[in-house]
């Protein structure tokens, strides 16, 4: 495996970049070793990347840099114990489609399928709602490569403590080759999408989740305006009722991506036209009802680039915060252009999973990515460290060590284990050395 010619990478926000001193694709886990063991004796770095999705600095490679393309596709199915092992490199758009064709879904998911494997689950991707919300707790197991170039195999029965941690693992305990997630049949979810006043959605929305499997709002800043979704398990898989192939394309391709993406870049150009838009593009809005298999309708193309900050705070306040956070809009001088989501998680035993140990209502703000987030995300950051908010690993923020270490309940436990399976700091770069210290 010789490596590749070095080149300029950047994520996909364009947030962060590097120019590698030294890219290569392993094809096998003994590749991965081997490059492990080669920064180590150089006394340098290196990370796997994932496919740019992290807003954040996570995955940047300075000195060595490992691509994912190698490390895909599926490698075992166990129809018995219900579970599917893939390559960390896979991506999430390929998994769900090699899933459905073998008659299987994963139980929950976000709503972008770009990522691979390995970077949605170490970053803590999640959707909303269900019995588990987060990619990384329907994990049944894992393989990695420590910094001592150890191959280590983890899960509830094999060291209980790494897979305990290494599911949201954030880079810094390892090198992640293949990923076993628990499945289940394939199954159809029914989506109800419809425009709601925001205090009937406030009011609403306890009642909602105890009645939906998955509920996601959405508001339109400088307005009253919200759109929710909820989606329900359908009994019967045949009874599922896609959305027309025009309709699909008129909702989902013209009106969310292309008709949006040009309405933000007016606003972005125009700010003063932002509040003129929303209530527009709010009132726009209109109800539907569709059902197809899981995966269709858990995620939705994202073509429209953007920069995210997305926070759990405590689920007993989290409608608190979401008003506060309004307040903070309302009374700034800030012009918001892209809606706020709204989503649930129940609470997993992921060492610093961010609905670790607790029910979690996660609040995400979005911004053009031409646009100057500075000073909307430094003050609803504000609101949410307040609220003992724990920061989405892969999305901007600007926590440290020390905010993070005391809503971190498990947080000795993560750095103990990461100075046992990477002691010279093999996988580290800034954004670990400022979240981890």
């Amino acid at each position: 495996m010789d490596p590749a010619p070095t080149s300029s990478w950047h994520n996909w926000a364009r947030t962060e970049s590097a120019s590698p001193a030294r890219a290569t694709s392993p094809a096998d886990t003994a590749a991965v070793v081997r490059e492990v063991l080669a920064a180590r004796e150089r006394g340098g770095t290196v990370k796997m990347v994932g496919s740019g999705h992290s807003f954040t600095g996570i995955a940047v490679a300075s000195d060595g840099q490992l691509r994912p393309d190698g490390l895909s596709g599926i490698l075992a199915v166990d129809r018995e114990a219900m579970t599917v092992t893939a390559g960390a490199g896979t991506p999430l758009h390929e998994l769900n489609a090699r899933l459905a064709g073998l008659g299987l879904s994963l139980h929950n998911m976000g709503d972008i399928d770009a990522q691979t494997i390995a970077g949605a689950t170490s970053t803590g991707t999640h959707g909303t709602g269900g019995v588990l919300a987060s990619l990384a707790a329907q994990i049944a197991g894992l393989e990695l490569v420590t910094g001592t170039g150890e191959v280590l195999r983890a899960s509830a029965d094999e060291h209980p403590e790494v897979f305990a941690a290494a599911r949201v693992g954030l880079g810094a305990l390892g090198v992640l080759t293949s990923i076993t997630f628990h499945v289940e049949p394939l199954f159809a979810l029914e989506a109800h999408e419809r425009p709601m006043t925001w205090d009937e959605a406030l009011s609403s929305y306890d009642e909602l989740v105890a009645e939906h499997h998955h509920v996601d709002m959405y508001w339109f800043p400088h307005t009253d305006r919200m759109m929710t979704k909820t989606n329900d398990r359908l009994a019967d898989l045949d009874t599922a009722e896609p959305l027309p192939r025009w309709r699909g394309w008129l909702d989902d391709e013209l009106l969310s991506n292309t008709a949006f993406g040009a309405l933000t870049t007016v606003a972005t150009r125009a700010p003063r036209t932002t509040p003129l838009i929303n209530r527009v593009s709010a009132r726009a809005l209109s109800e539907r009802r569709y059902s197809d298999i899981a995966h269709h309708v858990f995620t939705t193309p994202r073509n429209v680039r953007f920069k995210e900050m997305e926070y759990a705070v405590p689920r007993e306040v989290g409608l608190d915060v979401l008003r506060e956070a309004r307040r903070e809009v309302d009374a700034s001088d800030w012009l918001v252009s892209f809606p706020v989501e709204i989503r649930t998680a129940p609470a997993d035993d992921i060492t610093l999973s961010t609905a670790s140990d607790r029910d979690s209502l996660y609040l995400a703000f979005h911004v053009p990515v031409a646009a100057d987030h500075r000073a909307y995300f430094a003050g609803i950051e504000a609101v949410l460290a307040a609220a003992d908010g724990r920061p989405h690993w892969g999305k901007m923020h600007t926590r440290d060590a020390a905010h993070l270490a005391r809503v971190y309940p498990r947080w000795d436990e993560f750095q103990q284990l990461r100075d046992r399976l990477d002691p010279d700091r093999v996988f580290t770069n800034p954004y670990l050395d400022r979240v981890l210290g």
